[in-house]
């Protein structure tokens, strides 16, 4: 009997929405590999004492997750807020098994997200122009490949190796120096379609604390891309104004893919289709009130760093 292969832990990063929390649990059970996933749940602290009881109901249903190899929850005394939290977890789970798929406690998954992933992680875990997978596709206008590549990273539903992580740079202003010393913003702008490099300033300025578009520049600054589905396996319910500095948003909602992505022999390089149809969805939804609330409703729509 041949044995089955590993598949890559699961690290879910949750605080205190209750019902967010269930249904990402719910549809990630649902999953064609759930049964033979553990998964690691990182249960961040209290930042008042007011959110200590829906930060007990949240880790009541990590307790009672079933459908998985294994549940493992990680319980926060303190408050470290959702970019060291991320970052941390990251790292020690990456450290321990190599791979690691990342979800955030509001991201419903198609049942075929796990088969993705894991058979992506797979593929290109050797591949050093690849630096990570990301399950979400934006409900862009022309149908695309089932599956293709954009520089960067994202970080909804995505995974990455040790070889890939350890690109990871923390200081902002040091990725936003190198931007300009290379002359490289208007291209990480995606030719000014959307303003990551504002993104950035902000969380160089203290008015965000977000790892992913730290993440983001990271990986383009290395010249590595990202593997995309062609369509989403992951819907965020987080954008239903639950969230301390959201507003309730539709634009970025989709539907979750009924069948499996199939990972042909693509080249490991940009899609100019997607890249095109991404840049014009992008820059339909940047209004100019875009950094409204100190920047953060971008950042709770795409980029987020901070707990919601």
């Amino acid at each position: 009997m041949i044995p089955e292969r590993e598949l890559s832990p699961v690290v879910l990063f949750v605080y205190n929405r209750p019902w967010h929390t269930e249904m990402t649990l719910q549809s990630l059970a649902q999953n064609h590999f759930a049964s033979r996933t553990d998964l690691v749940v990182y249960s961040d602290g209290p930042k008042t004492a007011a959110d200590n009881h829906k930060i007990e109901e949240v880790r009541a249903s990590v307790r009672g997750a079933a459908g998985f190899k294994s549940v493992t929850l990680i319980e926060r005394s303190a408050n470290l807020g959702l970019a060291t939290s991320v970052i941390n977890g990251v790292s020690e789970q990456i450290e321990r098994t190599g791979w690691v798929i990342v979800l955030e406690d509001d991201m419903v998954t198609s049942p075929f997200f796990l088969e993705y992933m894991n058979d992506a992680l797979e593929l290109y875990r050797d591949e050093e122009k690849v630096i990570s997978i990301h399950g979400y596709l934006y409900p862009v206008e022309e149908l695309l490949p089932d599956c293709f590549f954009l520089p960067g990273a994202d970080c909804w539903g995505w995974a990455t190796w040790r070889r890939g992580w350890k690109l990871f740079e923390k200081d902002g202003q040091r990725l936003l120096s190198e931007l300009r010393r290379r002359k490289l913003v208007e291209e990480f702008d995606l030719n000014g379609a959307y303003p990551y490099t504002r993104m950035l300033q902000e969380q160089i300025a203290g008015r965000n604390d977000s790892w992913a578009i730290r993440w983001h520049a990271s990986a383009f600054l290395n010249g590595k891309l990202t593997l995309y589905p062609g369509r989403s396996l992951v819907h965020n319910i987080g954008t239903d104004a639950s969230g301390t500095h959201c507003r309730a948003s539709s634009e970025l909602d989709v539907r979750l893919s009924s069948t499996r992505i199939i990972l042909g022999n693509i080249p490991v390089y940009p899609s100019d289709l997607a890249f095109r149809q991404i840049s014009k969805f992008l820059k339909q939804i940047a209004p100019s009130d875009m950094f409204v609330h100190r920047g953060l409703r971008a950042l709770c729509l795409l980029l987020r760093g901070i707990w919601i």
